[in-house]
């Protein structure tokens, strides 16, 4: 499975965007789907996670509402609605997929990762 992340850049505080990851390679694809970030010198940070069905979703305590992940199976794409984005919002986005339908926060429970997409949000 090849996971490709599209929609980062540069956005002021405030603002919004929207990533999505299309999924390829397997013609059935109900796998959870999560999306991580990892900050310059800081450690890869869980930010949500959507099961394989799509009806069980969680996020990272610090979304505190802001996000909304989402995906459509038939289109095999995760999406990830960013909103009021803060400067430490700012880092390299991850989506991940696979290992299990069950929805998960650890970075080890999957199996594919795209190449990550860059946000930067300006003052």
């Amino acid at each position: 499975v090849q996971l490709q992340a599209s929609g980062g850049g540069l956005v002021q505080a405030g603002g919004s965007l929207r990533f999505s990851c299309a999924a390829s390679g397997r013609t059935d694809f109900n796998d959870r789907m999560a999306w991580f970030r990892q900050a310059p010198g800081k450690e890869r940070e869980f930010v949500a996670a959507i099961s394989g069905s799509g009806s069980s979703t969680n996020y990272g305590d610090f979304v505190k509402g802001r996000f909304t992940i989402s995906r459509d199976n038939a289109k095999k794409t995760l999406y990830l609605q960013m909103n009021s984005l803060k400067p430490e919002d700012a880092a390299v986005y991850y989506c991940a997929a696979g290992g299990g339908v069950v929805i998960s926060p650890r970075s080890g429970a999957y199996t594919y990762w795209g190449r990550g997409t860059q946000v930067t949000v300006s003052n």
